[in-house]
């Protein structure tokens, strides 16, 4: 599906780690570099023609990006990634709200970091951090929820797919007993937006993150979004040029109106310009199209493995396109590097989940991440490699 458009594919590889970062086609590598070649200035400081493009091309993926998430222009803010974008609403909003003893509920199978910010505040600002319980396929369900939340708790932080078990959280149903509990929802998108339709007005999450190489685009563009009266009230991480209107004294200092005040400094201007045109492209083919894709790619990759003994599927009931599994015997990492032999390109380890070995009860996994270039055939071949046990600790030794 769609494959001729990614250079990457012209090499002999089969790259099934787009849980980490996926591959470009070549329409975004063309607008960052026409960027690069035509036009290359800053945005919101000149007033000349060139500088003038770049603030239309900017202020264009910004909108492009609200239209994709169903956002306002005005609540779509450029980040590094969303890690970043977690770190500053963590940072920037929560730890000037919550006080010791509020309670901020995640599970065991977060990202590190939608874990290690919150484990920061909790030592800085006494909050205390309590999970959510994982069911018998590490899923998060209403239930549980339910069972974990008290009148103290503020916050609930949920990755909408995880990355390692894939499952996808029911989140419009989680935000409307948040909201009717008074506290807030805070969503990691970044394994979600790039695979399934998000609409935050429909979810009704306070805020989400996610980053933009995951879905094409370029590495170091995020975004964070918020609803607009939360927005007004994160207190911006970074200061500097951009983000004010002018600075005369300790006790004069006027910042810009949103998103701008939460954009310190010069933006990766060429990575938001080729975000926007990534955006244009899963537009052009359809969000709905590359989830039933990566659907139909994830049970027929489960079937096969199924059928071998001594691999065994983590997560064989996910509803994205993420598949962790192990082999009987045989360390992870050396199933990643007998895979690399023959050029197939896989993640292994804890995949920046390092609590969840305490719910699946291994600490290191091989995770498939698919996505919708990937083909049955190359599935075949994975396959065909991990049939033989055998030869895999033969090829490793």
């Amino acid at each position: 599906m769609n494959r001729n458009d990614f250079p990457m594919l012209n090499q002999n590889i089969i790259y099934f780690d787009n849980g980490a970062t996926t591959l470009k086609p070549k329409c975004v590598i063309d607008a960052m570099s026409d960027y690069y070649t035509n036009y290359s200035a800053n945005a919101h400081r000149g007033d000349y023609d060139i500088s003038y493009k770049v603030d239309v091309a900017y202020e264009n993926a910004r909108k492009n990006v609200a239209e994709f998430i169903n956002a306002d222009r005005e609540e779509v803010v450029f980040t590094s990634g969303t890690t970043e974008s977690l770190n500053m609403i963590v940072s920037g909003f929560f730890a000037n709200l919550l006080e010791p003893g509020d309670e901020v509920l995640i599970t065991r199978s977060e990202h590190a970091s939608n874990v290690l910010p919150w484990f920061r505040l909790a030592k800085t600002n006494g909050i205390i951090i309590k999970y959510i319980e994982l069911n018998d396929h590490y899923e998060v369900t209403m239930e549980s929820l339910l069972s974990s939340f008290t009148n103290r708790t503020k916050v609930v932080s949920l990755a909408h797919a995880t990355n390692v078990v894939g499952d996808v959280r029911p989140i419009k149903e989680i935000a409307k007993f948040v909201h009717a509990n008074d506290a807030f929802l805070v969503v990691d998108g970044a394994q979600s937006v790039p695979h399934m339709k998000t609409d935050v007005k429909y979810l009704d999450c306070d805020f989400l993150a996610f980053s933009l190489h995951k879905m094409c685009g370029p590495t170091g563009v995020g975004v964070l979004y918020g609803k607009k009266e939360l927005l007004e009230s994160l207190i911006p991480t970074n200061l500097g040029g951009g983000m004010n209107e002018s600075f005369d004294s300790i006790d004069e200092v006027v910042l810009k109106e949103l998103p701008l005040r939460l954009e310190a400094g010069t933006q990766n201007i060429a990575g938001v310009i080729g975000a926007s045109s990534a955006i244009d492209y899963l537009n052009s083919i359809g969000i709905d199209n590359i989830h039933a894709r990566e659907v139909e790619l994830k049970n027929y990759l489960v079937s096969k493995l199924e059928r071998i003994d001594h691999v065994n599927i983590v997560n064989p009931y996910g509803e994205s396109g993420i598949v962790a599994f192990t082999v009987d015997d045989v360390f992870a990492q050396d199933v990643a590097y007998y895979l690399n032999k023959y050029h197939i390109c896989v993640r292994a380890g804890n995949h920046c989940a390092k609590i969840l070995k305490n719910e699946i009860g291994v600490k290191n996994t091989v995770r498939i991440s698919l996505y919708f270039y990937n083909t049955k055939e190359e599935i075949d071949k994975l396959v065909s490699l991990l049939s033989d046990k055998e030869r895999i600790i033969r090829e490793m030794i």
